[in-house]
């Protein structure tokens, strides 16, 4: 009986220091497998866009540096999910000091995401509802600036959140094996609200402008079938590649809608432990969005599946392949 005792212990030598291994039941375990799958597919596809992005300089341009920065929170956020795995089915074995570093990261990254989604937003609102000021408005340098500055944002804003934790690893862990960061009730609240309902309401509004300008502008282009549109044949080509990119970009933020908000619905129904949040089909859906977005990029954009074909042919390391046309 005793070492079965000890079979069901995290470290069985600390006794009874050790934490508990959890049980799971068998759907649990399948959720997480499924989860480790999506993860390490996260990681592989956003991958493929960092270096289509970075690689090609005729992709350098305002939009693909939203969608470039977007991945790469995705890709870390991928990667930390698969230490989440391991924290939700079975004992944390990392230590305190990568426990709070986890949680930290994955926070981070989240806030990234949301940053560059309502940046993602303005840009498609910008291109849309304001198509002339477009090129003067938003530019490569001011989309750096952006990016740069969410980036800052988030790092400097979960370092006050999470300031007792990242001092004191594991202050709030009653064993070893365990993986708790607990957030005070008002910053758990301030939390909620910046980083998600703030910016969501944003985005939303956004992209109910750029919703309504488009169908406007679709309505006119095909009102407007006269020998007069050849001659201005580039112009109505232009606001039809906006309007895809706007079509792409909002599926991207519609599907980033759909799997963030049921987990944080769980927020007015659960106690504030960051723990208990991501519950086992709360991480589950987290996860699928970094996972789906760069499927959604190659299925509307072409230059990816052209990138991906020069990435795994190798053609990238020829000589001058940077300025391959990719449009």
């Amino acid at each position: 009986m005793k070492d079965q005792d000890e079979a069901e212990l995290c470290f069985p030598q600390l006794l009874n220091a050790s934490c508990r291994k959890p049980k799971l039941n068998q759907s649990d375990r399948v959720l997480m497998y499924l989860l480790f799958c999506i993860s390490a597919f996260t990681v592989a596809l956003n991958l493929l866009i960092i270096i289509s992005v970075s690689h090609f300089r005729q992709l350098h341009t305002p939009t693909n540096l939203l969608i470039l920065s977007l991945a790469v929170s995705d890709f870390l956020y991928g990667l930390v999910t698969l230490f989440e795995a391991n924290r939700q089915t079975a004992c944390w074995l990392f230590g305190d000091i990568m426990c709070c570093l986890h949680i930290y990261v994955s926070s981070v990254c989240f806030y990234a995401s949301v940053s560059d989604m309502v940046l993602i937003s303005v840009d498609r609102f910008v291109a849309i509802c304001d198509p002339l000021h477009y090129p003067t408005r938003v530019t490569v340098r001011r989309v750096k600036m952006g990016i740069c500055t969410c980036w800052i944002c988030s790092v400097v804003y979960y370092s006050m959140i999470l300031k007792n934790e990242l001092i004191q690893p594991g202050r709030n862990n009653s064993c070893y094996g365990q993986c708790v960061v607990f957030i005070p009730l008002i910053a758990g609240v301030v939390d909620i609200v910046w980083s998600f309902i703030a910016p969501i309401t944003v985005i939303i509004i956004l992209y109910i402008r750029v919703f309504l300008t488009a169908v406007s502008q679709a309505r006119a282009m095909r009102s407007h079938i006269a020998p007069s549109t050849f001659q201005h044949s580039g112009t109505i080509m232009v606001k039809k590649s906006e309007l895809k990119a706007a079509r792409t970009l909002g599926v991207v933020v519609v599907v980033f809608l759909m799997c963030y908000c049921p987990n944080f619905a769980l927020t007015f129904i659960i106690d504030g432990s960051v723990s208990d949040l991501p519950a086992a089909s709360g991480v589950f859906l987290l996860c699928i969005s970094p996972c789906l977005n760069p499927v959604i990029y190659a299925l509307f954009y072409p230059w990816l599946r052209k990138a991906v074909r020069l990435i795994f042919s190798l053609q990238i390391l020829q000589p001058g392949s940077c300025e391959t046309n990719m449009l």
